[in-house]
């Protein structure tokens, strides 16, 4: 896939993350660890929601799990593996925006209204984190920017130390890549409480049509990434 492939990534899941929090009563899609502080706070201040954070790590593994047997076994039916496993996120993607437009908005997060809604939309970004790992590992994450911020200040610490041109053109190359992974997270994240504010659950049309562009992209040789070593 060409090197547009994690930035369209990046910027529908920080879009999906945003709109599925402020949608479906705080329950995070993309990024499934986040839910246990929101389960934390729903079960002290006594909001709804609490049945949705409960079930989305165990569908969230269910998935990832199911996803990485489909990677093995597409190829051998002769299959590609990563546009097919794109292909079925914007499966997802597409009824995710169809049950939140026609069953939303959600008042009641436990309410099955919001669970189906919300645990399709966990199970289209889970599919998302099984392909960076199985498929994409050499590009920047795409889901959860805390590791892309702490390498990118790694890297700005080893560019004040003496280094060697190639190192540094190999941290530069990296620093360019996180940042605009980051960047593109943070433009569909306020894209998606922008929309959201004026439009409503009808802003879940928006991640299926950026599902179906990445699902459309031409094929190309993968770019490896060296490590930077100082």
């Amino acid at each position: 896939m060409k090197p547009s492939l994690p930035i369209l990534l990046s910027a529908n899941s920080g879009y999906v993350d945003t709109a599925g929090y402020l949608a479906l009563q705080g329950l995070f899609t993309s990024h499934v660890t986040g839910n246990f502080v929101t389960l934390g706070a729903a079960l002290v201040l006594g909001t709804s929601g609490v049945i949705a954070k409960l079930l989305a790590l165990p569908l969230f593994c269910l998935v990832v799990f199911a996803t990485r047997l489909l990677s093995l076994g597409l190829p051998v039916m002769g299959w590609p593996a990563l546009r097919s496993l794109l292909g079925l996120q914007l499966v997802l993607l597409v009824a995710g925006a169809g049950l939140a437009i026609d069953l939303g908005p959600f008042h009641n997060g436990d309410g099955w209204q919001a669970l189906v809604t919300g645990m399709t939309l966990v199970a289209a970004m889970a599919i998302q984190n099984a392909i960076h790992r199985i498929h994409l590992s050499a590009s920047p994450p795409t889901t959860i920017m805390t590791g892309n911020t702490t390498q990118i200040m790694i890297d700005l610490a080893d560019l004040t130390r003496p280094v060697s041109p190639e190192t540094r053109v190999l941290i530069r190359t990296r620093l360019g890549r996180m940042s605009g992974s980051i960047a593109a997270f943070a433009v569909g994240c306020a894209a998606a409480a922008l929309l959201y504010h004026l439009l409503g659950v009808w802003c879940f049309i928006v991640p299926p049509v950026v599902g179906l562009s990445i699902v459309c992209l031409p094929e190309a040789a993968p770019r490896p990434v060296q490590e930077a070593r100082a």
